[in-house]
């Protein structure tokens, strides 16, 4: 399975963006589809994943209220919907796959810069 992201940028805090992540190869075997972000010096944070089959996401309580997964299933695309940014939220993203509930992490996408200034 390959990832890839994109949609990263500048933006002011309150802004919003939005960003994508396709999936292509063996995407039936993906169960679930991640969102990550990693810092400089800080370590990667999971922000929020969604069940490919049934829709059903979950989203990190710091981003809660503020950030939304979404996915469209007939174009393999996973979507991180992110609303009243604040400059903390500045970071790489990346999007994740796995095959097993429960398991590791298997495929990675590389990042997209997100940048939001004050």
């Amino acid at each position: 399975v390959q990832l890839q992201a994109s949609g990263g940028g500048l933006v002011q805090a309150g802004g919003s963006l939005r960003l994508s992540c396709a999936a292509s190869g063996r995407t039936f075997s993906v169960q679930t589809m991640g969102w990550f972000r990693q810092a400089p010096g800080k370590e990667r944070e999971f922000v929020g994943s969604i069940r490919w089959s049934t829709g059903t996401t979950y989203v990190a309580n710091s981003v809660k209220g503020r950030f939304t997964i979404s996915r469209d299933n007939a174009k393999n695309m996973v979507y991180l919907q992110m609303a009243s940014l604040k400059p903390e939220d500045t970071a790489s993203y990346y999007c994740a796959a796995k095959i097993r509930e429960g398991s590791s992490w298997n495929y990675w996408g590389q990042g997209t810069q997100v940048t939001v200034s004050s």
